[in-house]
């Protein structure tokens, strides 16, 4: 099969690729020149990440595509059931980021609880001069052992991200509308493993018991001004997820009258152009949407969907 990896792919993905035979394509095409490329080249399957979008149009004006595939969770930049309804296989790589994602989520948060966002931004300018003033102003951290982390969105990354916070410490809570409480299995390196269980609080327990909350939900409005009202005076919020799904307008009033003490942001709903009232807020440690830009989850999710191109090969 002919593949196109529009956003690119990883060295790993790429030798398992054509290592069954398929001719991989690692140009990267401009989105108003992607029809007549692919047909051009008469291009079997297109993956993409996020950068490059699969829209009805394209896949109506492309009839060599047998198949679309997402590095990633989301595939929102696909119109999924149009494509499938035209008999393509759609796919995607639900799993091979989920460690990486919630590893940035607890970077977000140890970073928060001690100032690290802004001491980093401010240190470079005054650290010379206002030493004595900057250590004053980073004085009051807090540690995460003992506090409560709520996690809206209970699946592949969000119980990742319970092992992690469970490991340093804090109790976890959870809601999600498919799950009852659920038992997650902490694995060490010396072969040892132990198992605790998540209680489902549902969403009204997670706004108003939990000291941290983190969203791993597909998309949505969720979190507004009565979401926000509800929750703990100080509480931290947490978005790697889908930007909108945290109304960023009520967000900065939240950190304004200190209901909300910081956010960690890696989503935003304008991207690649986010709100510059976030982007210079003190109080919102940012990341350009990167949660799944580990090394070692671009190679899980090169082999990854390496094999679901063998399937739909296999299928033909």
């Amino acid at each position: 099969m002919k593949v196109l990896a529009n956003d690119g792919i990883s060295a790993s993905g790429a030798a398992a690729i054509e290592a069954s035979g398929h001719e991989l394509i690692t140009t990267k095409v401009a989105q108003d020149q992607l029809e007549n490329y692919i047909n051009e080249h008469q291009v079997d399957v297109v993956l993409v990440r996020s950068a490059t979008t699969v829209r009805q149009a394209l896949i109506d004006a492309c009839p060599s595509i047998k198949g679309i595939g997402r590095g990633g969770v989301g595939m929102d930049n696909i119109d999924v059931e149009y494509a499938r309804s035209k008999g393509l296989k759609v796919f995607n790589t639900p799993a091979a980021s989920s460690d990486s994602v919630a590893e940035l989520v607890m970077a977000h948060m140890r970073s928060l609880v001690r100032f690290m966002h802004d001491s980093n931004r401010q240190m470079p300018l005054d650290g010379d001069t206002q030493f004595a003033a900057l250590k004053k102003a980073y004085a009051n951290g807090i540690e995460l052992k003992g506090r409560t982390l709520g996690i809206i969105g209970f699946g592949r990354i969000g119980q990742a991200l319970a092992k992690l916070a469970i490991g340093a410490g804090m109790r976890v809570i959870f809601s999600d509308m498919h799950n009852d409480d659920v038992e997650v299995s902490l694995d060490f390196f010396d072969g040892q493993s132990a198992t605790f269980t998540c209680k489902n609080v549902g969403f009204e327990g997670v706004l108003a018991e939990s000291d941290f909350i983190s969203l791993h939900v597909p998309g949505g409005d969720l979190i507004g001004e009565a979401e926000l009202a509800k929750m703990k005076d100080g509480v931290f919020l947490l978005n790697a997820a889908r930007g909108g799904v945290i109304n960023e307008e009520a967000l900065l009033d939240a950190l304004e009258s200190g209901k909300v003490a910081g956010a960690g942001l890696d989503v935003f709903k304008n991207e690649p152009t986010p709100a510059i009232k976030l982007l210079m807020n003190g109080k919102i440690s940012l990341t350009p949407h990167i949660g799944a830009a580990t090394g070692e989850a671009q190679d899980r999710i090169g082999t990854e969907l390496a094999a679901h191109i063998d399937a739909l090969a296999a299928e033909a």
